[in-house]
């Protein structure tokens, strides 16, 4: 069953966040997955929800976006973003 890593991104170090932007995909594509969406213009239809960066990414499985997230090839990168922005990060099975 596929997964998706959803992440609302607020970043405060652009400089930083582009390294990230270029090391990131190989390290998805390694493991199964793809983006989805990454980045783009929101519109909030309801609450006070106001995101500055939404990535949807999507894996094989729950295992597998668990084993990226968790994986030296994405240490890294991960490293970076967490030094240049701040993250909010889940996973959700699809159907």
């Amino acid at each position: 069953m596929p997964a998706y890593i959803i992440a609302d991104v607020s970043v405060y170090n652009q400089q930083e966040i582009e390294e990230y932007r270029r090391l990131v995909p190989s390290t998805i594509s390694a493991m199964g997955g793809k983006f989805i969406i990454r980045g783009g213009q929101t519109t909030t239809l309801e609450g006070d929800w106001n995101p500055e960066r939404i990535v949807v990414i999507e894996f094989p499985s729950v295992e597998k976006a668990k084993e990226w997230w968790r994986s030296e090839l994405y240490s890294k990168a991960k490293a970076i973003r967490q030094r240049a922005a701040n993250t909010k990060m889940i996973i959700i099975e699809g159907v």
